[in-house]
């Protein structure tokens, strides 16, 4: 007998849900739409602002975005791809304006983060076969091609910066923005935001957004979507922060009964393994974005320390086994709508940075 073989491929965006305030009445007009950026649907609401302007407003959002996806997407033609080729060719070049400001704050966190986030890893991201729009149904790479990706040690460390000239050191290297240039975009949408006067307003990107102000007097509610479907626990955000998750549903595929996720461990070439979900509370979406992705990859083991690293003092982890690991700042603020789940609270996270212990 034939030994049938499934294999189901899919892209799970981890909507995070904005919740209505009961029994509330808005004295200011909120204007909520949608649009499409990154890939993914952005939810834009204003408060406070009148149709035609909120409507002039989101106009211009769209064309930052579009900007932005063009200059910053990793497999398709573009900015990115011109950056590529010549990073590998380990000559001198001068980079696009677009992608220096990003280039200089993914070195800053991934040193922070002790290289749990990398974004220099883009040929192991394209040997996995998640650089495409739908991740095919295919095996899993061969472990001797990822091994010799892995010993080639790509950091983006290895980039040199000259003013606007760059050159790699590794010719292994190759950028790949996915973990932090959706909430870099945000963190721009909103500083433009304010500089059009407005000054109460959210941008969720698929489930990951930032807020500034309030919703007329009251915190925004944000529903944190489960690894497994439905809604895991509502969380207050108001005055200025930004909520971001990465989970093993978002971008994965499946073969032969096995799920293989988009989160790649820069030490092993192969999805990381120990956490389904993680969520991170800050007050910078770009910030918030790259210790999503570096502390999903740090896994129950290393969540803290990564976390005391990177200046991160709110995180939710669930690991594989559905335990949910938080600091104790965390658990003060987020209702978990099962009652019954494991909870594991860890010491306290305070306000700065620390080495790895």
């Amino acid at each position: 007998m034939h030994r049938h073989r499934r294999c189901i491929a899919g892209i799970f965006l981890a909507l995070l849900i904005l919740a209505p305030l009961a029994g509330c009445r808005d004295e200011n007009p909120v204007f909520n739409t949608r649009f499409l950026a990154f890939g993914t649907l952005m939810d834009l609401s204003i408060i406070g602002v009148e149709l035609d302007e909120a409507e002039r407003v989101t106009r211009l959002l769209e064309q930052d975005f579009d900007f932005m996806h063009r200059a910053w997407h990793a497999w398709d033609p573009g900015p990115m791809g011109r950056v590529n080729r010549l990073l590998a060719e380990g000559e001198q070049f001068a980079s696009p304006p677009s992608i220096l400001p990003l280039l200089h704050k993914s070195m800053e966190l991934s040193e922070m983060s002790g290289n749990l986030f990398n974004p220099a890893v883009g040929h192991l991201v394209d040997l996995w076969g998640f650089h495409s729009d739908s991740p095919e149904c295919r095996p899993p790479p061969d472990s001797l091609d990822i091994d010799i990706l892995v010993k080639a040690d790509p950091r983006i460390s290895n980039i040199q910066i000259d003013g606007l000239m760059l050159r790699s050191t590794n010719p292994s290297v190759k950028l790949d923005f996915g973990a932090i240039g959706k909430g870099y975009g945000i963190d721009l949408a909103i500083e433009h935001l304010r500089e059009l006067g407005i000054h109460s307003a959210i941008i969720n990107a698929g489930g990951d957004l930032r807020a500034i102000g309030d919703r007329s007097g009251q915190p925004w509610r944000i529903a944190v979507r489960s690894p497994t479907g439905g809604v895991f626990a509502i969380l207050q955000v108001a005055g200025d922060e930004s909520v971001f998750t990465s989970g093993d549903y978002e971008r994965n595929f499946i073969y032969e009964g096995k799920t293989y996720h988009h989160i790649i461990d820069p030490r092993t070439g192969w999805p990381a393994e120990g956490a389904r979900s993680v969520t991170v509370v800050h007050s910078d979406a770009t910030t918030a974005d790259a210790a999503a992705t570096a502390l999903f990859v740090a896994g129950p083991e290393l969540w803290h320390q990564t976390a005391r690293r990177m200046g991160i003092r709110y995180v939710l982890l669930m690991d594989a086994e559905g335990t949910v690991h938080m600091n104790p700042a965390m658990a003060e603020r987020i209702e978990l709508m099962d009652k019954n789940t494991q909870v594991v609270i860890g010491p306290p996270l305070d306000d700065g940075p620390h080495e790895a212990s």
